[in-house]
């Protein structure tokens, strides 16, 4: 009998261990990574071909300021202010604190192509009310 007491107070003791020690309590502590937040960046020049032929790809120089130097280009996007409508340059901020405080103009490249003949305007905001605007004549 006080060996099947043994036992028996033994395997209770073995599956008490082994229950608490498999507790899952570490992945509580891991938190997300920081997303980086976006904002729309002004536009201060354009630069670029003035004319151009049907069909051919155009590559346009666009400068524009951000808040601080670890800024980064996200994406060109479409802006409607009234009701003209043209585009945007978004800029990629990194969640965490930012130590290069100097911001430089930064640039990117905006890729035109004309389906049809014409004079077409490439418009990009340059303020909360304006757009600055390039002219290209497509023959």
């Amino acid at each position: 009998m006080k060996s099947f007491r043994l036992k028996t107070v033994l395997v209770v003791l073995f599956l008490s261990i082994g229950f608490v020690s498999c507790s899952n309590d570490d992945d509580k502590d891991q938190t997300p990574a920081p997303t980086p937040t976006t904002k729309a960046a002004l536009v201060t020049e354009i630069k670029g071909p003035a004319t151009g032929k049907v069909n051919d790809e155009l590559s346009y120089d666009v400068t524009y300021t951000v808040d601080n130097a670890c800024a980064e280009f996200d994406k060109i996007s479409e802006v409607t202010i009234g009701s003209v409508k043209g585009l945007q340059v978004i800029a990629k901020y990194p969640s965490e604190v930012c130590t290069m405080q100097v911001p430089e103009p930064k640039k990117t490249v905006y890729k035109f192509k004309a389906t049809a003949k014409g004079t077409f305007e490439i418009k990009f905001k340059k303020s909360e009310t304006e757009f600055l605007t390039q002219k290209v004549v497509i023959e």
